[in-house]
């Protein structure tokens, strides 16, 4: 279905993308996890043929990108992480241009947008630019499925959105991918890796894993502690001196730590934070998250660039 091999992109002397290889496969539901700078919309505008990579090759739907861009645009479905409707004509103004543009009509494929554009047929006379977010959002995924795409690229889609707006979203996407759209979704939201079935981690335009959640969270080696203490930022100072420290992230109230080597002595280091002055120190075994793991594969990348 999608194919990217080897991409590089360069900015300048910015190397945004740096040898990216992936697959996605037809119906399935993709993620691109990273953070804001990772190279995600990069990678995008290269799969919907707005960019050409500098190295390497990129098939969509069987046919070159670079090449093939004419006709490969017509068979997708496109929301950039900015909303790029027209703000001055109404929602449903807006739902007829998409749907001129790509030649059909709202009618020819309202059963696909359906459980999208009922929320909001009510607003249909509302200009676009007065929606909230969600109510943007909605729209913006409405217009770039009238056509009824073969792939839908979703580029950091609920940024800036409330949480209930989120949760809404990726609802509509798995009745989307019931559909048997192929949907290839960025975010810089790590809990929502798990809202996918495989993911690919990437950062500083490298991609550090690819594999399902549940995977790239079972392959994290080290024993992950949850430790909290009365004052957190002394326990992060502490905790970053501590010998055999290997990572230290701040996790709401807990701090997440892992060790070196081995499996860390807990009374060795509560007594080492106890003699640091720390109070109400609690130390707990727990299970790690795809955000331990992404952090755990960056670090681990830092250190093998200065081996």
């Amino acid at each position: 279905m999608v194919n990217i091999s080897s991409v590089s992109k360069w900015f300048g002397k910015v190397r945004a993308l740096k040898e990216v290889s992936f697959e996605v496969n037809k119906g399935e539901l993709f993620g691109v996890i990273g953070p804001d700078g990772a190279g995600k919309t990069t990678l995008f505008r290269i799969i919907n043929t707005l960019l050409v990579p500098d190295e390497g090759s990129a098939t969509v739907l069987g046919k070159d990108a670079v090449k093939d861009y004419k006709q490969i645009r017509p068979l997708l479905g496109y929301m950039p992480g900015r909303f790029s409707l027209y703000q001055d004509l109404t929602v449903e103004e807006n739902l007829k241009f998409f749907a001129s543009v790509f030649g059909t009509t709202i009618d020819e494929n309202y059963e696909l947008v359906k459980p999208i554009y009922s929320q909001l047929e009510k607003f249909k006379t509302r200009l676009a630019g007065d929606l909230s977010g969600g109510m943007k959002q909605k729209l913006a995924l409405s217009c770039a499925l009238i056509h009824k795409p073969k792939l839908l690229l979703l580029d950091e889609p609920t940024t800036g959105v409330d949480a209930v707006s989120r949760k809404e979203f990726w609802e509509m996407l798995q009745i989307l991918k019931k559909e048997g759209i192929t949907i290839i979704v960025s975010t810089p939201y790590m809990d929502e890796a798990d809202l996918c079935e495989r993911v690919a981690l990437i950062q500083e335009g490298e991609i550090l894993q690819i594999d399902t959640p549940t995977a790239i969270v079972d392959s994290f080696e080290r024993t992950l502690l949850g430790i909290k203490a009365a004052n957190t930022y002394a326990l992060l100072n502490a905790l970053k001196s501590y010998p055999q420290a290997h990572s230290v992230q701040p996790f709401g109230e807990y701090v997440h730590y892992t060790e070196k080597t081995g499996s860390p002595n807990l009374v060795a280091l509560k007594t080492y934070l106890f003699d640091r002055g720390l109070e109400q120190v609690e130390i707990k075994p727990i299970k790690p998250n795809i955000e331990d793991s992404f952090m755990e594969l960056m670090q681990a990348k830092g250190e093998g660039a200065h081996v």
